[in-house]
């Protein structure tokens, strides 16, 4: 099943639910010392666990540009797939296309756009237009094609 931010009416899809999920196990693990929500309480405590406020929008751009920033720093082997289960491992295993370096670009939606690039469009949106943006998941008939980055 797909999963996406929502802002209104307007729907950006992310990925399957255990590769957001991967998204924020890797933020966590790699960058907060293990404590969910330590150092990014209002992506993680907020729009994580499903809601977030236009009056919280600009802390969220702020956090996501810091685990941007500081997942560069991390190759993509260290990527987190379950930060309950550090046993898992993407599906994919380590077959990952040769442009991916870090994990600041390793993730990457469904539709091929940079899951950072995706999440800070709506956060923006919603800032500078919507009242509450929501993580969700999207009916089966609605996702499109999955994508991995083996396939970049």
């Amino acid at each position: 099943m797909a999963v996406a931010l929502k802002v209104d009416s307007v729907a950006t899809e992310l990925g399957t639910d255990s590769f957001v999920h991967a998204f924020f196990s890797t933020a966590s693990a790699r960058l907060e010392n293990g404590t969910w929500g330590s150092r990014f309480p209002v992506l993680m405590n907020e729009l994580y666990q499903g809601s977030l406020a236009k009056a919280h929008a600009q802390a969220a751009l702020d956090e996501l540009a810091v685990i941007h920033r500081e997942l560069a720093a991390f190759p993509p082997a260290d990527v987190v797939w379950d930060v309950e289960d550090r046993t898992a491992r993407p599906p994919w295993g380590d077959n990952i296309a040769p442009t991916i370096t870090s994990l600041a670009n390793y993730f990457v939606t469904s539709t091929g756009r940079d899951m950072f690039e995706a999440i800070e469009e709506m956060l923006v949106f919603l800032r500078d237009e919507g009242a509450t943006c929501v993580l969700t998941k999207l009916p089966a008939a609605t996702a499109e094609a999955r994508w991995s980055p083996s396939a970049a």
